[in-house]
């Protein structure tokens, strides 16, 4: 059975021109219900994932001998600056010639254990520390890097819009593209979710994202 949640939105109806179009739900109802939900998960995620990100450390420290952790800055809620912890997934080399990169297909940069834990959002799982703190949300936009965000809305007018809520761990562009997907893919997505977002909403994301940890579909 398909449970992606496309199948409730239509693409064609995302409008990223303006800001003043855009309607953001953030009833005090729907606050308080995200914080909660926020750190109930986080807390409980945390207790599972812990063993997870010891015994995966030590796979990451055993290939290459690299550092297990990598941080990077993020852009968060109104443009705010926080750091995130991943577990890494790349060479230790990867970007210092290249430069900040958008994820592709067949990422030569991947290790074999980080192929696994991207699949499996294992990396992601440090990220629950950022929630308990508030940097972030489990659901809503991909917290991005400033340099490919400032890039991209140069690029693609309303790009920026995606920080008008708190980023989140999952969300519509991830149970909808993964790692492959295009930016303006991932604005479309992203719009559509601030837009409508719901606790029904929030529900069926919940339910594609573990669909997606199961199968590894979206995250090639």
């Amino acid at each position: 059975m398909d449970t992606t949640v496309s199948k409730f939105i239509d693409l064609e109806d995302s409008d990223t021109k303006s800001m003043e179009k855009i309607h953001v739900k953030d009833s005090f109802i729907y606050r308080i219900y995200s914080r909660m939900l926020d750190i109930v998960s986080s807390f409980i995620g945390l207790l599972v994932g812990t063993p997870l990100v010891i015994i995966f450390g030590l796979l990451i420290k055993l290939e290459d001998g690299g550092p297990i952790f990598y941080k990077q800055e993020r852009l968060g809620k109104d443009e705010k600056h926080f750091s995130i912890y991943k577990l890494r997934s790349m060479r230790v080399d990867a970007e210092k010639i290249s430069g900040a990169q958008w994820a592709q297909k067949n990422d030569p940069r991947i290790t074999k254990v980080g192929n696994f834990i991207r699949k499996t959002r294992i990396d992601e799982i440090p990220q629950l520390v950022n929630i308990l703190k508030g940097d972030m949300s489990l659901i809503g936009p991909r917290p991005e890097r400033p340099e490919l965000t400032y890039q991209f809305d140069k690029e693609i007018p309303g790009f920026l819009l995606r920080t008008v809520v708190k980023p989140g761990l999952t969300g519509l562009a991830q149970v909808n593209g993964g790692y492959e997907i295009s930016p303006e893919e991932k604005l479309k997505w992203d719009i559509e979710y601030i837009k409508n977002r719901n606790i029904l909403m929030d529900i069926k994301i919940i339910f594609a994202t573990i669909r997606v940890v199961l199968t590894g579909e979206g995250a090639r």
